[in-house]
């Protein structure tokens, strides 16, 4: 019983702090808010230090087979940590101009990531479900936090229907599942599958609702209807969390359904994943080139940018797994820097979600444009940023797995978007500014920022260090 609670201690740690921050929060006064802030920072700090502490490279089947600790879980865990924390300190400014700056934001930001965590360390079905439900709720609320406010109040309803229909999606193809193999337990499924018990045909169809619902939650084309309304009406911080720490649940029910119980009909998922990684990849693309609001924008980049995750796991082995956990990791990281420069821009009573509000951003602050530069040349894939290497490995994994005219449609979809990034360059070096007033930001938020923007040049030079730890903690989790 003891290496059960060993194996959920980041989980205690976050679900304790939470209830910390939420006694707190009532005894607190409105000038002191900053305390609910600083507590939820710390909790992060401790979940972080206590799964690396506490990692190992053996994998641990706790708490009735339901959970799973392995090396690939305490990877992505550190990754939403620090995804989590990044969030929270780019947007401090931004939530204290609009009210949101209060104790139950902290309490919903600590929920949705504990929701994360038990979706990567899931080993069952309910347990899955249950962190997919924890995550989802919890956002859905912080969408809709101003409350006063028609477009955020829309843009909550929107995800909350659509997530609702996603997660019946699953719950049906979950049940299709059980019915033929007899069990919730994902390590039980993949052994049943592989043996080619049950109905073959209830499998399939079991098989492609959960791949529906894998889809919306990556936000892949045609399940990506809510992503550019919910970015767009979201308030910008909620956006910026919607766009990172999330992605690496996303990555692990990927990972925990496909490459793990349903590992022995991938023949079947190749399939659907490969449509789903040609649509995203074709209308993400296509459709950002005519957005004028910068938040849309990066909702379609988002879309097209999940098809080339998908394109990592047709290889349907290690390397193509590892290949997409980096190119997601290499992703989250981008997006913190280009939804911190959003917020850097925007103040009290504006937003700064129009592409025409980075107009002369250079003569305004060379050095947050060089930042929004590399960001920039990051999502298209431009040496000797991160987003080229990691381009780069999942157009290798598809090759190796045969998909070489999947890997040439990759390669022409990054030409076509390079476009709409680049535009971005242009306004911001080569056109005047619609606005010259002083861009201001704490001294935390200014260095953890800088030192987003150069991580993706370090990375892109240096890579080896972070493909490494992708591949390491792929072959050390319980598919291997």
């Amino acid at each position: 019983m003891t290496l059960d609670y060993m194996a959920v201690l980041p989980e205690i740690v976050v679900l304790a702090g939470a209830c910390v921050v939420l006694l707190v929060d009532v005894w607190m006064k409105d000038d002191r808010r900053h305390v609910a802030y600083w507590l939820t920072q710390l909790t992060l700090l401790l979940a972080a230090s206590e799964t690396l502490r506490t990692t190992s490279h053996d994998v641990a089947r706790v708490f009735y087979g339901m959970v799973v600790d392995d090396y690939a879980a305490d990877v992505l865990r550190l990754f939403s940590f620090v995804a989590v924390s990044l969030v929270l300190f780019y947007s401090r400014s931004y939530l204290a101009l609009r009210g949101l700056f209060r104790g139950e934001t902290f309490v919903l930001i600590l929920f949705t990531l504990l929701g994360i965590q038990l979706l990567i360390t899931a080993n069952s079905f309910l347990t899955l479900y249950l962190g997919l439900e924890l995550m989802s709720l919890s956002l859905y609320a912080l969408v809709a936090m101003q409350r006063d406010d028609e477009i955020p109040s829309e843009a909550g309803m929107k995800f909350f229907v659509l997530g609702a229909l996603a997660s019946g999606f699953l719950l049906y193809g979950m049940s299709m599942v059980y019915g033929v193999t007899g069990t919730l337990e994902i390590d039980k499924v993949t052994q049943a599958v592989l043996n080619g018990t049950g109905n073959e045909i209830l499998l399939t169809f079991g098989l492609v609702f959960i791949v529906s619902a894998i889809a919306f939650k990556l936000g892949a084309v045609p399940y990506h209807m809510w992503v550019p309304d919910v970015y767009q009406g979201a308030p910008t911080a909620m956006t910026l969390l919607i766009n990172t720490a999330p992605e690496f649940a996303a990555f692990a029910m990927l990972l925990r359904l496909l490459a793990g119980a349903m590992i022995g009909a991938e023949v079947d998922w190749q399939g659907m994943l490969v449509v789903l990684s040609v649509l995203s990849m074709a209308v993400g693309h296509i459709v950002a080139i005519a957005q004028t609001n910068i938040k849309r924008m990066l909702a379609y980049s988002t879309i097209a940018n999940m098809g080339y995750v998908l394109m990592g796991f047709l290889a349907a082995d290690g390397q193509g797994y590892s290949a997409a956990m980096f190119y997601m990791a290499a992703y989250v990281l981008t997006v913190l820097g280009a939804w911190g420069i959003v917020l850097l821009l925007s103040r009290k009573g504006f937003e700064a979600d129009r592409l025409e509000d980075l107009k002369g951003l250079n003569a305004r602050s060379p050095w947050w444009a060089f930042v929004m530069l590399v960001v920039m040349f990051s999502l298209a894939g431009v040496p000797p940023t991160v987003g080229f290497y990691a381009k780069l490995l999942v157009l290798q994994a598809a090759v190796k797995a045969g998909f070489v005219w999947l890997a040439v449609v990759g390669v022409i979809a990054a030409l076509i978007g390079a476009f709409y990034y680049l535009r971005i360059v242009k306004f911001m070096y080569f056109d005047e500014p619609a606005d010259r007033s002083p861009i201001d930001a704490r001294g935390d938020t200014r260095i953890l920022l800088s030192v987003n923007g150069l991580a993706l040049l370090y990375f892109g030079i240096l890579p080896q260090w972070l493909m490494g730890l992708c591949a390491l903690a792929l072959n050390q989790s319980q598919y291997y």
